[in-house]
């Protein structure tokens, strides 16, 4: 059965839900693939005691298709992503780039997915030309769509024009572009010269911001508009990033990974670097990764755990104290499952009858040391290869009956 198509009535009992609202211990009924109103009468149940239940994050901003290129090696901040990119020029002559970016764009795209998946990401926004790949039906996480798009002011060759895109995008759908991404005088100047274009209105966008100064914080927030913050790569490319805490404090700002180009390695790495540096409490940063950033991209249905939503989740086990410390804090191997659409993706070996419940099939593999279950369409040797850390398990595929009884009880 397509790892996509399969529908089960399930019952989360006995594991603590998580939101930016708070935390609840009724149990999570999933209908047909979204988070129900009620329990179903003959629903498959899981006995999640001692678990906390997170919606599926949303990464707010990927280029999913380069993160098997290797990065630009360089000791020294950039003044701006424009002398970052005229840098890289000449990187496209290394071997091991030309090596990365002969593989199809289809199957990078898929591994850019699938690096998200493995992180608890279930829904991304790709800030790049749409590909046929991305419209597949066992593509690993969903996408954001309906969206308009540029590239950046400053580089005008690349993605759709910044007036007509702006223009052609209805207000009710976001529309994204890379802003201020830079210290210097040129970052600086770009947000006085998208509004003077017509282009900062409540749908916009903006991509990094390290050049936003307080009084263009103030016209950001006052104008509806929103920020997509990636500290790690701004550090990697520009030595500094922005501060959050107004911008979170306003309601307006989201959180992305950029891609591993210039970024983290993945969403949770970035999360537990911003921890780590006391940047914003776990609970805020919960709040960045799911229900702002489903705001902000005017995503209904995720983000959150209401009845209605997209059972989208991330399980993993309750470490005691704050609740969002369970997840901001770790990483993906420390996840104990990740659901898309009510069906496992990626869980701990003692799911596996969880994915057999659901007719899924799964197989054997390691995620930086440890065991996992991988659903059976997800794990094509070729694009396995592009991930490091994620190994195929020579072995028979999981069935009914391997688990133990904590992640089965009926």
């Amino acid at each position: 059965m397509d790892v996509l198509q399969a529908a089960l009535d399930v019952s989360l009992c006995r594991g603590a839900t998580v939101t930016p609202a708070g935390t609840s211990r009724a149990p999570l009924p999933i209908r047909a693939g979204r988070i129900g109103a009620s329990l179903a009468a003959r629903a498959w149940r899981i006995d999640l005691r001692d678990h906390l239940i997170f919606p599926g994050l949303i990464n707010a901003h990927e280029h999913l298709h380069v993160n098997a290129v290797p990065p630009l090696r360089s000791g020294a901040p950039f003044p701006d992503s424009y002398a970052w990119i005229a840098a890289f020029q000449a990187h496209f002559a290394e071997p091991a780039v030309v090596a990365a970016l002969q593989v199809s764009k289809e199957l990078r795209l898929r591994h850019g997915a699938l690096k998200n998946l493995l992180a608890g990401v279930t829904c991304v926004a790709h800030h790049d030309p749409w590909h046929a790949a991305l419209d597949a039906t066992d593509f690993p996480v969903a996408l954001l769509r309906d969206y308009g798009w540029s590239y950046a002011l400053g580089w005008p060759d690349y993605g759709p024009p910044v007036q007509p895109s702006f223009a052609a995008t209805p207000a009710d759908r976001p529309w994204l572009i890379h802003l201020a991404e830079g210290t210097d005088a040129t970052a600086q100047a770009e947000l006085d010269q998208l509004d003077r274009l017509g282009c900062l209105a409540a749908n916009s966008v903006l991509v990094h911001g390290v050049g936003l100064r307080e009084r263009d914080v103030d016209r950001v927030i006052a104008s509806g508009a929103a920020v997509v913050w990636c500290p790690t790569s701004n550090r990697n490319l520009l030595g500094r990033t922005l501060d959050p805490r107004r911008l979170h404090a306003a309601g307006r700002l989201a959180l992305g990974s950029d891609s591993r180009l210039s970024g983290a390695r993945d969403l949770l790495d970035e999360m537990r670097g911003v921890v780590e540096r006391g940047e914003l409490d776990p609970a805020a940063l919960l709040e960045l990764a799911s229900v702002a950033a489903a705001r902000i991209l005017r995503l209904p249905g995720r983000g959150s755990l209401a009845p209605g939503a997209r059972a989208d989740l991330v399980i993993v086990a309750d470490r005691g104290g704050d609740p969002a410390s369970s997840l901001a804090g770790i990483r993906r191997s420390e996840l104990r499952a990740v659901v898309r659409d009510g069906v496992p993706r990626i869980a701990d070996p003692d799911f596996a009858d969880w994915f057999a419940a659901a007719g899924v099939d799964a197989v054997p593999v390691m995620l930086d040391g440890k065991p996992k279950l991988l659903a059976a369409a997800l794990a094509e040797p070729a694009l396995l290869a592009l991930e490091p850390g994620l190994e195929l398990l020579a072995g028979r595929h999981a069935h009914a009956g391997d688990a133990t009884a904590e992640a089965g009880c009926r």
